[in-house]
């Protein structure tokens, strides 16, 4: 998304020094119809922190540019999908969580989910905050604004971030065509150009939502290494 990768640019660029804490806040609404409704089961999608939240932690992990260590989540099912059946079974995906994510160098993550918000101005806030300075970005309203603690707040600057290659936002607000021309670039180097994304990037982010999921059942922090090391996850 134009903003995100706004932000992104703004906190690799070093203008807001060594980023120290991540906060992603993602309100609103349910889950939509999926085939044969398989997103309603936490055995088909691995829950909901899994099956959706995986990019958040992935991008708390490009913005703290280390790897996670433990997680501790608290969520519930509470307003959606507690009046649908299928096949006998009411749904069991939780439809808000609270999570926060320790890294290697220090740093903390923290993502806020909530399903039932369609009442928000926007539907992503993501706040970067590191030694010197701080930056925002907020979905879709496509606004970044970053400062430094020395400037103070009359230092903070606010810009519009648009990419003109979007012509239609559609549900992800543009993101999906511009992975698409990233991805479809990615094939065309024939192995000489990295993808943005790769294997790894992509096992960590899951095993971050695995660990947040085991929270919230086990009722206390689940470590990384544990996720990583299945036989570690039975007490």
């Amino acid at each position: 998304m134009p903003p995100v990768a706004k932000l992104i640019q703004i906190v690799k660029g070093g203008s807001i020094g060594q980023v120290k804490m991540v906060a992603i806040r993602e309100h609103r609404f349910p889950f939509l119809v999926k085939v044969n409704n398989w997103n309603r089961f936490n055995i088909n999608s691995g829950g909901t922190l899994v099956e959706k939240c995986c990019h958040f932690f992935d991008l708390m992990r490009l913005f703290a540019d280390s790897n996670p260590v433990r997680v501790m989540a608290s969520g519930a099912i509470d307003v959606n999908h507690k009046d649908e059946i299928y096949d006998g079974k009411v749904p069991d995906i939780i439809d808000n969580a609270y999570v926060i994510v320790e890294f290697e160098n220090g740093s903390r993550g923290m993502l806020d989910l909530c399903m039932f918000a369609e009442g928000s101005k926007n539907e992503q806030e993501i706040s970067v905050v590191g030694d010197i300075g701080k930056g925002e970005a907020f979905v879709p309203e496509s606004i970044v604004r970053y400062g430094t603690r020395e400037a103070g707040r009359d230092g903070v600057q606010t810009v519009k971030a648009e990419d003109d290659r979007v012509k239609y936002d559609g549900l992800h607000h543009g993101s999906s065509y511009l992975e698409h021309l990233n991805f479809l670039s990615a094939v065309r180097a024939k192995g000489v150009k990295a993808p943005a994304v790769d294997l790894q990037d992509g096992l960590i982010s899951v095993a971050i939502g695995v660990a947040a999921q085991l929270s919230i059942e086990k009722g206390r922090f689940i470590t990384i290494d544990e996720v990583l090391d299945k036989r570690n996850c039975k007490g």
